[in-house]
């Protein structure tokens, strides 16, 4: 008998039954203890083989993700390419709105041009002026006797005034100080320097600031180079007092004018005298010119403001104003401001042969109850292009204007307060000062004396504030 049958015979397994029946065993005991470990501690057993699990399933994925950061040559052309492409489609897009602004503002630019050409430009900045604090003004001492007239240089740096003690004195605006000193000039001296030995009543400087002009009751017109207030000429040809001088914009052309009624032309890069053109019934009272071939005058007491136009030697005649008109600017080429004796401001279009606006009693009235009469209105300003008018009197103050749509209202914007006879205002080219000449006494006459007043030029800051919002919006 077999071993293998002696065995089964007995009841053992053969030896490769027992193995089996060993692996058998040992498979059973497993799965048992996992049952005994599920039913103790099956939380930890779910945690370790959910680990376990989540470690196999990470390393393929790895796997990939190693493999997509693999890129051929040619995949990575590609993407180069595409990014530079998308680099020049952003910058291409920025020229467009770039392009498109910049258009924007030369077609804005050059509207301007045309309407400031046609004289109907007007920029609202009136209502954007904040008045300023009369610690503010700066108060410039030079002159002796009352400052009559007085110019600011095209660059905003320097201020040239002129007095009733014949000097001419030239201001730093930034430090204050003076720059130069042209001084009275005797009467019948010879070879003394040469300057003005008569009250001084006008000035005016070119658009280049190349050469200053001065006009004094001597019948004389001096000729000086502004930079270093040296004299080149002197024109001679009034039979009264220069009451007016103006450079026609982006010339050397001056225009003069005088109590003798006459209004002349010269050319001052050549010394030369031009022409001679009358019409005014009275001593014109000033004189004023932009860039356009004509001059505006008033004409004192003969009640009149002309327009001359220079190539054709024709005039146009306004009537508005009650008493002796005394002073006149242009606000652009097509409006104009001027202010009489009767306390009256007037507003004026070229195509109107009455005034726009006419605010009467501008400075209001002085005098005993019953015998009231009006602050005469001694001298105006306007800054070029805009709503914005300046008027001087012997008020204690002088006052800022804002001109209505179509200059057809003038509303009050603030007083400032100034003691004397406010003789001359002129605005800076940028806008953002004002400057006025005071003295004791008028620039034409001494009718009245104020003793508490001082002889100076003040420089006023004229501060912009942010731009009321209209109603409802």
């Amino acid at each position: 008998m077999s071993a293998t049958a002696v065995a089964r015979k007995r009841g053992k397994p053969a030896s490769g039954a027992r193995a089996g029946a060993g692996a058998g065993k040992r498979r059973r005991k497993a799965d048992s203890a996992g049952d005994r470990g599920k039913s103790k501690g099956g939380g930890k057993m779910n945690e370790e083989i959910s680990s376990d699990s989540e470690s196999e399933s990470l390393a393929p994925r790895n796997m990939e993700e190693e493999e997509e950061l693999e890129e051929t040559a040619q995949e990575k052309k590609l993407r180069l390419a595409k990014l530079y492409l998308e680099q020049l489609r952003q910058q291409e897009e920025e020229k467009v709105d770039a392009r498109e602004f910049e258009e924007d503002q030369v077609a804005g630019r050059l509207k301007e041009d045309v309407l400031e050409q046609r004289g109907r430009l007007q920029k609202s900045v009136a209502k954007e002026i904040q008045a300023p604090a009369p610690a503010d003004i700066r108060i410039l001492r030079g002159h002796q006797l009352s400052i009559t007239c007085l110019v600011i240089t095209p660059d905003d740096l320097a201020i040239f005034s002129a007095a009733k003690d014949c000097t001419i004195i030239k201001w730093s605006v930034e430090s204050g100080r003076k720059l130069h000193v042209i001084p009275r000039a005797k009467k019948g001296t010879e070879g003394q320097p040469p300057g003005h030995s008569s009250h001084i009543l006008c000035m005016a400087i070119s658009s280049d600031g190349k050469y200053l002009a001065s006009g004094d009751r001597s019948k004389l017109i001096l000729i000086w180079e502004a930079q270093s207030c040296q004299h080149l000429y002197t024109f001679t040809g009034h039979r009264d007092a220069v009451s007016g001088l103006a450079f026609r914009r982006g010339t050397h052309q001056l225009y003069s004018t005088s109590h003798d009624r006459s209004v002349k032309v010269w050319n001052v890069a050549e010394n030369a005298y031009v022409e001679t053109l009358f019409g005014h019934q009275d001593a014109v009272a000033a004189l004023d010119a932009l860039s356009r071939e004509c001059c505006v005058t008033a004409g004192g007491r003969d009640g009149t403001v002309r327009v001359w136009k220079i190539p054709e030697e024709s005039q146009l005649v306004f009537y508005g104003h009650q008493g002796s008109i005394d002073s006149i600017q242009l606000i652009n080429e097509e409006h104009m401001v001027s202010g009489a004796d009767d306390g009256s401001v007037a507003l004026w279009g070229l195509s109107k042969k009455r005034p726009l606006a006419l605010q009467r009693e501008a400075h209001g009235l002085r005098g005993e109850p019953g015998l009231e009469q009006p602050f005469w209105v001694s001298s105006v300003a306007a800054l070029l292009n805009t709503d914005l008018v300046a008027t001087g009197s012997h008020s204690s103050c002088l006052r800022l204007w804002q001109c209505g749509e179509g200059f057809r209202r003038l509303d009050l914007l603030c007083d400032i307060p100034l003691v004397g006879f406010i003789n001359s205002l002129k605005f800076s080219s940028a806008g953002d000062f004002l400057v006025a000449g005071v003295g004791q006494e008028h620039r034409l006459g001494r009718w009245w004396r104020i003793r508490e007043a001082r002889n100076s030029v003040c420089i006023i800051p004229l501060r912009r504030g942010p731009r009321p919002t209209a109603a409802g919006s």
